[in-house]
């Protein structure tokens, strides 16, 4: 464990820094969105701006390899599905903690997608990949989601995160379920740090600012958020404005 132990320490160094993840990986399940056309210049975009840790597929490594700083974290996410398929929320394993860490990983990322006939296979999928990177020391991301209306109760985030956490996930990353009270119960009953994720854009960029910020003060760990950020036009200045409210939380 002492490895994963330090890799944790790197990626959450005080309670004051928060974790500022961006996931690129959209275009296996979403095709080539806007914002996604070009990941490296992205990325570099990104990296100046605070960023600490890209998450992407395991072949877009090539692209922003090249762009990676030393002090910025990489992750590998090994679930996939497309939109052209008729079962598109239905995530399968595509890659392997030792994939991940030859490609140079900080992190390995696993999705799970909580309340469709297909859960019992994406939680067995988790569970491999949790023992798996428990032997090479590799911190595990799971992004739980519930695929219901509305993305789910607060009730039922709070389960699916749970879930993550119990079935082994060192970090959850979640939706917002509505209000920093409800974000606060959450994250006071998964035992891991908890991330928020975006979901669809906000229009309001004051709003989805508002959200970061309660998240923090709520007992959130960081964010883990994509087409929030990287499908607003320049990108950098939002992102310099969510630096700043995770990086001097305390």
């Amino acid at each position: 464990m002492e490895g994963k132990t330090i890799r944790l320490k790197r990626l959450f160094p005080s309670s004051q820094r928060k974790l500022f993840s961006v996931p690129l990986d959209h275009p296996v399940s979403m095709g080539p969105i806007d914002g996604l056309e070009e990941v490296a210049p992205l990325a570099e975009e990104l990296q100046d701006a605070g960023a600490d840790l890209l998450i992407v597929t395991k072949g877009a490594v090539r692209h922003i390899a090249p762009t990676l700083r030393p002090t910025t974290f990489l992750g590998i996410h090994v679930s996939a599905s497309t939109s052209l398929g008729t079962t598109s929320d239905r995530k399968v394993l595509v890659g392997t903690a030792e994939e991940a860490v030859g490609l140079g990983a900080d992190l390995l990322s696993v999705q799970v997608n909580f309340g469709i006939p297909e859960e019992p296979e994406m939680l067995r999928d988790l569970g491999v990949a949790v023992d798996e990177c428990r032997k090479l020391g590799l911190p595990l991301l799971c992004m739980a989601y519930v695929k219901k209306t509305g993305g789910g109760t607060p009730d039922e985030l709070r389960h699916a995160a749970r879930a993550a956490a119990d079935t082994g996930a060192d970090i959850v990353k979640t939706s917002y379920p509505g209000s920093p009270a409800e974000f606060a119960k959450l994250c006071r009953t998964t035992p891991v740090p908890v991330l928020i994720g975006g979901g669809v854009r906000l229009d309001d960029e004051e709003a989805f600012l508002a959200i970061v910020a309660e998240s923090v003060r709520a007992g959130g760990g960081g964010i883990c958020i994509g087409r929030n950020l990287f499908q607003r036009r320049p990108v950098a200045p939002l992102a310099r404005r969510i630096s700043k409210i995770l990086h001097e939380s305390g």
